[in-house]
């Protein structure tokens, strides 16, 4: 984003400020307790959106050098992503083509070739057969054909992106759209290093995760004691980009400038700038760092899903801390985060999934304030009702 142009987007949001508002839709949007319950819709989900569109999967510098992987279990399949030794990146499905074992047990590492446990055959970085064991009396086998099933990958703006069906293409600039693909462009996200990645499992359906941090409403009643004292609630400047959306949340810093004009000063630091990245990331954007928010199904329980939560940091060399200040910074930062969720956020979303499963739990109301929520669950319905990319 241009100097100039934050600094109108930041004007607009203090105007929404000074005038006790925040921008709206035009109405409410219903919704039944089923769009989080129905194992249905999702199947849908798992088919039509992570099927067909490209998600985030990781941070580039977690796959640093050739021969790092990393494994995840996305909705349709179990995946190895591995840095390549040309420097792309390559993700297959992780089951041995002999008898569908796993080949690969640890969550990252780095390794020379995948070797599967059960008998030993052996696969190359890029997905190519290496071994077969006792080949003189195996049988006679198409080599180039019993390569490892690769899905498609892709590396833009800092991040591993994946479609999660070996059947699709990948374009993430064509997903993103001009706006967004310029917006990321413009952090310089890959010359960020992935400071700390953890994933929890929860029982929680991954909508109602994500809605949770698209959420500008609830965080003075939810957080009063954290965010709360942080951040204004229910003030947001939002850009509708169709698939993504961008907006703009002012921290409770920015308020001296309330009554004075801040003139050519820079607010950047006194908001949150963040980004819904569709089908299922937030990115926050803070005064001094990133952060990644992704969350996904589980395979197969609606009632279930995978968080991930990384915070994305300038390195030592390029910041303005020795080592020892560096790490001292971001590992208080990650506990912050780290106490939140397990303190505030998850027992609120755990609570809510339960009472959603109640049999007449009744229709309910997105507001027009929530407008980010609103767009999520819109691209949503738009993906799993035309099933488009």
């Amino acid at each position: 984003m241009a100097p100039d142009d934050r600094r109108d987007r930041i004007g607009r949001l203090l105007d929404l400020l000074r005038a006790d508002d925040t921008d709206k839709l035009e109405s409410t949007r219903p919704f039944g307790p089923r769009e989080f319950t129905d194992p249905g819709t999702a199947e849908a989900e798992r088919e039509l959106v992570f099927g067909r569109v490209p998600s985030i999967v990781a941070h580039s510098s977690e796959l640093a050098r050739p021969g790092d992987f990393l494994t995840l279990t996305m909705p349709r399949n179990r995946v190895i992503v591995v840095r390549q030794r040309d420097g792309g990146v390559k993700a297959f499905v992780n089951a041995c083509r002999h008898r569908g074992a796993r080949l690969e047990e640890r969550p990252s590492g780095r390794c020379r070739l995948f070797s599967c446990p059960y008998h030993r055959w052996s696969y190359n970085t890029d997905g190519s057969l290496r071994t077969v064991t006792y080949d003189h009396t195996f049988g006679d086998i198409d080599r180039d054909a019993s390569g490892l099933v690769e899905l498609p990958a892709e590396e833009r703006h800092g991040f591993v992106w994946l479609v999660d069906s070996a059947a699709a293409t990948i374009d993430v600039a064509g997903w993103l759209g001009p706006e967004m693909d310029a917006a990321l462009a413009g952090y310089g996200l890959d010359a960020l290093l992935c400071y700390r990645a953890e994933g929890f499992d929860e029982p929680v359906n991954w909508k109602l995760m994500q809605d949770a941090f698209l959420d500008g409403y609830h965080i003075k009643f939810a957080h009063p004691n954290t965010a709360g004292k942080i951040i204004h609630t229910n003030v947001l400047a939002v850009e509708d980009y169709g698939r993504h959306a961008r907006f703009l949340s002012p921290r409770k810093s920015i308020d001296r400038f309330l009554e004075q004009d801040p003139g050519d000063a820079d607010l950047g630091r006194h908001v949150t700038e963040s980004h819904y990245l569709g089908p299922n990331s937030t990115l926050l954007r803070q005064p001094d760092h990133f952060q990644l928010l992704t969350f996904r199904p589980h395979p197969t329980d609606p009632a279930r899903s995978r968080m991930e939560m990384r915070v994305l940091v300038p390195t030592v060399e390029d910041s303005r801390f020795d080592e020892t200040e560096w790490e001292k910074r971001w590992n208080k930062n990650w506990q912050i985060l780290l106490d939140v969720l397990h303190a505030e956020d998850f027992p609120l979303l755990r609570a809510s999934q339960d009472a959603l499963a109640s049999a007449d739990a009744g229709r309910m109301l997105l507001g027009r304030n929530e407008v980010i929520n609103q767009i999520f669950h819109r691209e949503l319905r738009r993906l799993t009702a035309a099933g488009e990319r």
